[in-house]
């Protein structure tokens, strides 16, 4: 005798058992895919933040290969593009990226710092100006100091180099970059407050040291800046100092400066010594 409630039951029993474990296959298909993006995202961070440069490159295009819509791995080629040194490849990556729908002023923002590294001023100056004035940012106001600086507009450079450092918690870069700015202008005492600035903010800046040290020789003081170095950073920078002062008429000073430079490097100084061999045989004290 058949039980028709019964069978009814069952069945009732059955497709939701099947509707469970249906249920569970999604949750774990799910859970499974946000594992797979959180690693995908580990991975990326890390070849952008920490991996050999070619490297990232590498696995970037593997990704934009196995998946082109992905806007997250084109980015992540632009970056690592640029970080290879391989601008002229970076910037029709980062047009691509610029022309997404999902793309952000950001994006435009690092086209425009690409196309600045390409020498590409003009185009660099359009993307930028194409950006609303309501999207501020470091990196866009140190592009627009950069922009300005190149063209002379040295009123507008130091209004965007100023909103720039103000713009982050490390405004060593541009700090740096603006002494250099004001140096090239003539203006080296200002330019040397400025170097000062930046290595408050990161004391190993070598690159704010050795301007600080052609800062100083421009304004005819030879004296080291007394800030933190290493043996071999004193060495460069007393070589910096003695090609300043050579040609600013000031022979003896330079060929005294190169001989202790060379007496202070760890290791042998090539270019300290065939500057100073190069002043003994044809220059005048």
């Amino acid at each position: 005798m058949r039980h028709p409630g019964l069978i009814a039951l069952l069945l009732g029993s059955a497709f939701f058992v099947s509707a469970c474990e249906g249920s569970k296959q999604d949750s774990v298909s799910r859970a499974i895919d946000s594992v797979i993006d959180v690693d995908n995202q580990n991975m990326a961070d890390l070849m952008l933040s920490a991996g050999n440069p070619e490297e990232a490159v590498s696995y970037f295009q593997a990704q934009v290969q196995r998946d082109p819509s992905h806007l997250g791995n084109q980015r992540g080629l632009s970056r690592s593009l640029v970080r290879a040194g391989r601008v002229s490849d970076a910037v029709p990556v980062w047009k691509t990226v610029a022309d997404h729908p999902d793309a952000t002023h950001d994006d435009r923002v690092m086209l425009a710092d690409a196309l600045v590294r390409a020498n590409r001023w003009d185009e660099a100056e359009r993307t930028l100006n194409a950006i609303p004035p309501t999207h501020e940012s470091f990196d866009r106001y140190r592009l627009e100091a950069i922009i300005a600086d190149s063209k002379q507009q040295w009123q507008k450079a130091d209004h965007f180099y100023e909103t720039a450092a103000g713009l982050t918690t490390r405004p060593a870069s541009v700090l740096n970059n603006w002494g250099y700015s004001k140096l090239t202008r003539g203006a080296p005492r200002d330019a040397e407050a400025l170097f000062a600035q930046a290595l408050q903010h990161d004391p190993d800046m070598f690159t704010a040291k050795n301007n600080m040290a052609l800062a100083r020789a421009a304004q005819g003081n030879y004296s080291l800046p007394m800030v933190r170095m290493t043996q071999q950073e004193r060495a460069m920078m007393l070589h910096t100092m003695a090609i300043a002062a050579i040609r600013k008429g000031d022979t003896n000073v330079g060929r005294t400066m190169l001989s202790e430079a060379i007496e202070t490097h760890p290791q042998h100084f090539d270019e300290a010594v065939r500057a100073l061999r190069a002043l003994e045989g044809g220059g005048r004290g």
